[in-house]
């Protein structure tokens, strides 16, 4: 039996960033993880772009999850990998099972940084065979660049999305060529810049407004079928490989076995500005709460934590009050998703949500008890697929006494 002050379940950015600045003020603190190494997606994710909000450098995925883990261990922070928590609850804490045996934890508070993956092609429901050949974003950069395995040579990648145009540089470096990138948007998910320079560099079409009917292929990929969704003519496109990229999902399987409330539309728990769940003690953090975002405003997040967990560590005070954000318009969910007089701000002053349109300058709505509080139109769009920042200060006006809080945007 293990009684650490703090148990972080997950060692990804959040989970690490958390831990290293509880333990630099005085905390003990457990970090499991059930990968062999710790660092979370970062560590096969060979692009640049990583550690720039948090650690002010520009890193590739594996030199910015290396320092993560060197800086925990330095801190004095007991990390734990190959170990999976088979049980869990806020009341009678972790069974942990690891190469070393079997452990019951239980800590005076829990932080659960467990992550997001992507859909698989099976939770997409796409039709056709079952061939070989079709993998994840996250499942090609691990046999790529921790496995060191080859893929096919012609590949169709499904979403428009900046991680889809993460899987075309991890393709091209094993020879395996993008020849198509299909969406059923109107237009890329992906920031204009990008989706234009990445069809102009590696000369592949984005078909826009088009989705695969068909799966072709027995023991490997030969092909798939796509529908333009306006003429609704097919055609079918010959490749081995097909990448189904975004689409993501918390891991939440830990939060629905320890019994916390759920958001019906994130798929993840619910927690307030503190990133405090519903459950005392319990914490949720990074894309296990908003699926999904950068590793660096993960970190953030674990950085944003660590008062909230202290607070409770110190005089384990009754949990605030709160009301529910409710998402309207094209915004499909909010986090956090409870707002409160005495609870923290977010993370960075925002709030982030998730669109089912795009809305090139959208206008938020903040309404409470049928009154109108705030209205905004932002100068940066809604898209589909990539996240949505909301200001925390059009929500200054709300009281707790006035009941639910719609956020509407248009």
């Amino acid at each position: 039996m293990l009684t650490p002050d703090v148990l972080i379940i997950g060692a990804g950015p959040s989970g690490l960033s958390a831990g290293t600045e509880l333990v630099k003020r005085g905390h003990r603190v457990l970090v499991v993880e059930r990968e062999a190494v710790a660092g979370g997606i970062p560590r096969h994710c060979a692009h640049k772009g990583f550690g720039i909000r948090d650690l002010h450098r520009v890193l590739d995925g594996p030199t910015y999850a290396t320092r993560l883990v060197a800086a925990a261990q330095r801190a004095g922070v007991t990390i734990w990998t190959t170990a999976m928590v088979t049980d869990w609850s806020a009341s009678a804490g972790a069974t942990i099972t690891s190469p070393h045996g079997r452990f019951l934890v239980t800590p005076r508070a829990t932080i659960l940084a467990t992550g997001a993956r992507e859909r698989p092609r099976a939770a997409r429901l796409l039709p056709g065979d079952r061939p070989s050949g079709i993998y994840t974003t996250g499942q090609l950069q691990n046999s790529v660049h921790l496995h060191h395995q080859r893929v096919g040579s012609r590949a169709v990648i499904l979403g428009a999305e900046l991680v889809s145009f993460s899987a075309v540089l991890t393709m091209r470096e094993v020879g395996c060529r993008t020849v198509a990138m299909v969406t059923e948007h109107p237009r890329p998910e992906a920031y204009a810049p990008v989706a234009k320079a990445g069809g102009l560099l590696f000369r592949f079409p984005v078909l826009v407004g088009h989705r695969v009917t068909r799966i072709i292929g027995r023991a490997q990929l030969e092909g798939i079928e796509i529908e333009n969704l306006s003429t609704k003519q097919r055609r079918v496109i010959e490749c081995d490989t097909l990448i189904t990229s975004g689409d993501w999902v918390p891991d939440h399987e830990l939060a629905r076995l320890g019994g916390l409330a759920m958001d019906g539309r994130s798929k993840s728990p619910i927690v307030d500005g503190g990133l405090r769940t519903g459950s005392p003690g319990v914490f949720a953090i990074g894309n296990l709460v908003h699926p999904v975002d950068t590793g660096d405003v993960a970190a953030l997040d674990g950085r944003h934590v660590v008062a909230s967990v202290e607070q409770w560590l110190a005089s384990m005070p009754p949990m605030p009050s709160t009301v529910q954000l409710i998402p309207a318009g094209v915004l499909t969910w909010v986090a956090p998703g409870r707002w409160g007089e005495f609870v923290a701000r977010p993370s960075r002053g925002r709030y982030l949500g998730w669109v089912g349109g795009f809305a090139r300058f959208p206008r938020v709505t903040v309404r409470q008890a049928g009154d109108v509080l705030a209205t905004r139109r932002l100068p940066w769009p809604a898209v589909p697929g990539r996240l949505f920042r909301i200001p925390s200060s059009l929500l200054r006006d709300v009281t707790i006494s006035g009941g639910d809080v719609t956020i509407e945007v248009k």
